[in-house]
């Protein structure tokens, strides 16, 4: 048996259903209603919560560097089109201070899951995971933050980064003993002890331009996981061409479809999918962007 066969098999299997559906060659006004009559259980992208984890809702800096096996569909020009959209959806820059007092700082680029919904580091120090980080002296501080900043003592430069769609939280951007951090800023906080380091701040932002690039070739719509095993839903995809994109089930996870504006059957599909109550994930993500 040829190693193709079982695609062969589902390709075929969901061609013939379509053809039963009736949807095999119809037009873009066909395709628009069938769309629009679709129920699916369409989910909202979730609202930004502001919590101390910095990969806590759908973690848009991965369009930065988004590689090229992220994004799956029929045709490899159409998926290689649609990444190199994506690509201009966020951009970055840095700078650095000499003098940042960490005492602002209330987020981290890597916090356990469990404490992810966590809405400040006060909360996140009251917890067992930080309890046994006791700190009653300035002498305790020290060791607790050096376990967080191994050369804080040599004011060595702190990472930190932030982004649009997160507001104005700042992230610790360390890899590991959150905890010990967490527990020594709160600490500083209450002592009123200011913590003066030289940072390097790392910003991700949405770019309006790229945006409006990316919406003006492409239907951007959120997509419930549950569509891909929807018959009429797939009959109809058969019609277009299509990339499709998932985050790989992180936090806030949403699978995304990109239809080519330039068909005149996807175009009409993604207006359908709006219409059945599909998000417009690039009109989302314009209105984050300014502001």
């Amino acid at each position: 048996m040829s190693p193709h066969a079982p695609n062969s098999s589902i390709s075929s299997r969901l061609t013939a259903l379509a053809q039963r559906l009736g949807l095999i060659g119809r037009g873009p006004r066909q395709i628009l209603e069938r769309a629009s009559e679709l129920k699916l259980a369409f989910n909202d992208i979730p609202k930004r919560e502001s919590t101390i984890s910095w990969e806590h809702g759908i973690p848009w800096h991965y369009l930065l560097d988004l590689p090229r096996s992220a994004l799956s569909g029929p045709v490899q020009e159409d998926k290689a089109h649609a990444r190199s959209m994506l690509l201009k959806v966020v951009k970055t820059q840095q700078h650095s201070e000499d003098r940042f007092d960490l005492r602002k700082v209330d987020g981290l680029a890597h916090c356990p899951s469990e404490h992810s919904r966590l809405i400040s580091l006060e909360q996140l120090a009251a917890t067992d995971f930080c309890r046994q980080a006791r700190i009653i002296s300035y002498k305790d501080f020290v060791k607790t933050i050096s376990l967080a900043l191994p050369r804080f003592l040599a004011a060595e430069t702190v990472q930190l980064q932030q982004a649009s769609w997160h507001g104005t939280r700042l992230f610790w951007g360390g890899d590991s003993n959150g905890d010990a951090f967490a527990s020594a800023i709160v600490y500083a906080r209450r002592r009123e002890l200011e913590v003066s380091m030289p940072i390097l701040m790392t910003s991700y932002q949405l770019d309006s331009e790229g945006l409006q690039q990316l919406n003006l070739h492409y239907h951007v719509l959120a997509m419930p996981a549950a569509a891909w095993s929807d018959a009429g839903f797939m009959a109809l995809l058969l019609e277009v061409p299509y990339s499709r994109l998932a985050f790989n089930g992180r936090s806030g996870a949403t699978e995304i479809l990109l239809l080519p504006k330039q068909s005149a059957q996807a175009c009409a599909l993604g207006e359908g999918l709006l219409i059945a109550g599909a998000t417009d994930v690039a009109a989302h993500l314009q209105k984050i962007a300014t502001g």
